[in-house]
């Protein structure tokens, strides 16, 4: 009997233990509140971000890639041309010279003398312009066309 006695106090006291540590500890929202008040960004540290600016290209100093080409599909071309893929396989070079022409451009096809299909989707007589329009086209399908080159048909 007075083992069931002392088993129920010291069951009691288990009891009273355990509900004693699921009480909140003010501590514990302090330290909590403390730690959130630390990450707070203080409007005097924010660093002003300068905005990167397009490089500028110098028409001058672009790299060209001189080849001997002929018209496969479409009309004539100039000098320098914005070439914006580049096949050994015809049915590739036309798939993307239709998309391209889908997406507004006057795109062509010309081959190279060693076979190479080149997509084009500019051409003009003046290297500035070819370089201008390549980066617009670079900039408007980011990331895909960012090897478009100038070829300058000798």
């Amino acid at each position: 009997m007075k083992s069931k006695i002392y088993l129920l106090w010291g069951l009691a006291l288990a009891l009273l233990f355990s509900f004693d540590s699921c009480k909140p500890k003010e501590s514990a929202y302090k330290a909590a509140y403390e730690a959130a008040k630390a990450k707070e960004v203080d409007d005097s540290q924010v660093e002003e971000v300068t905005p990167v600016t397009k490089p500028t290209y110098n028409s001058s100093n672009v790299t060209v890639q001189k080849e001997k080409v002929t018209v496969v599909d479409g009309t004539g071309i100039r000098q320098f041309s914005v070439v914006v893929g580049s096949f050994l396989n015809k049915t590739n070079a036309e798939s993307l010279r239709e998309r391209m022409t889908n997406q507004g451009f006057q795109s062509f096809l010309a081959q190279n003398e060693r076979g190479m299909y080149r997509v084009i989707v500019a051409t003009y007589s003046d290297k500035a312009s070819a370089v201008s329009e390549r980066e617009r086209v670079k900039d408007k399908y980011y990331p895909e066309f960012q090897d478009a080159w100038i070829l300058d048909n000798q």
